[in-house]
């Protein structure tokens, strides 16, 4: 890891901590200047709004770095510390929201940095209509992504961990492995404990092309024009053994 990001590492972020607010304004530049990356985060995005109940009270975690308003003006910006542009200053856990005030919850890469599962539920389930939803993008396991996040990626991969992860910083704080254990590995255990939840969908897909993005702290491997012929070969590919990450979608009983 050390060697790659000597080698690959983006110069605007080399050094810094992930926790420093500096770090996510920066990575939001990253991803306007990324031609590849940005197409990648608009395909998040187009995904995302497909699904979504209504689209006027949707509240985004994890904003910062992202352009979702850019698509969605109305959407109610987040995240855990001061940053330009962001509506709430807010944990996932301690939301500053009226009881069934808001239609959805949506996040991109977020909710494996929630260091309570069971807080941020109780108060997703507080805040969201009835028939409301959850979705996200989150990094998922299959026996390629593991194999991947556990030798090239900075954050903890433990597929065989609790719920909890550990309490460093608000964004070094991690567990990749977080989505599939919650939503996959533990589903049941999850249904039980939340009966008014349901895992309406799960799709996992994109096995190299964040990858070659660089995402948020590499530099680009691939110029824009190939990002649709790269989509087009991973869809080909069985999803289930080549995923990195997945889309997932959670829907509240009305």
């Amino acid at each position: 890891m050390g060697i790659l990001n000597k080698i690959l590492g983006h110069p605007l972020t080399r050094g810094l901590s992930v926790d420093d607010p500096r770090t996510t304004l920066l990575r939001r530049d990253i991803i306007q200047s990324k031609a590849f990356l940005r197409m990648l985060y608009s395909e998040w995005y187009e995904r995302i709004l497909k699904i979504l109940p209504g689209k006027n009270d949707v509240l985004e975690l994890g904003s910062g770095a992202g352009f979702l308003q850019e698509i969605l003006p109305s959407v109610i910006t987040s995240e855990v510390f001061e940053t330009p542009g962001v509506k709430l200053i807010t944990d996932a856990c301690n939301l500053p929201l009226p009881d069934k005030s808001i239609d959805a919850i949506v996040m991109t890469d977020v909710f494996h940095h929630i260091p309570d599962v069971d807080g941020f539920f109780l108060e997703a389930t507080r805040c969201i209509r009835p028939g409301g939803k959850i979705v996200m993008i989150e990094p998922w396991r299959t026996s390629w992504s593991e194999w991947v996040y556990k030798h090239f990626h900075s954050e903890p991969f433990s597929s065989d961990s609790g719920w909890e992860i550990p309490g460093t910083g608000p964004l070094s704080g991690a567990n990749g492995a977080l989505p599939w254990i919650v939503f996959q590995r533990d589903k049941t255990l999850f249904e039980a404990q939340y009966p008014q939840w349901r895992v309406k969908n799960i799709e996992p897909m994109m096995p190299f092309s964040y990858l070659l993005s660089g995402g948020v702290s590499m530099r680009s491997l691939m110029p824009r024009w190939m990002y649709r012929p790269i989509r087009a070969f991973e869809q080909v590919l069985s999803q289930k053994y080549w995923a990195m990450f997945a889309l997932i979608e959670l829907e509240l009983s009305s």
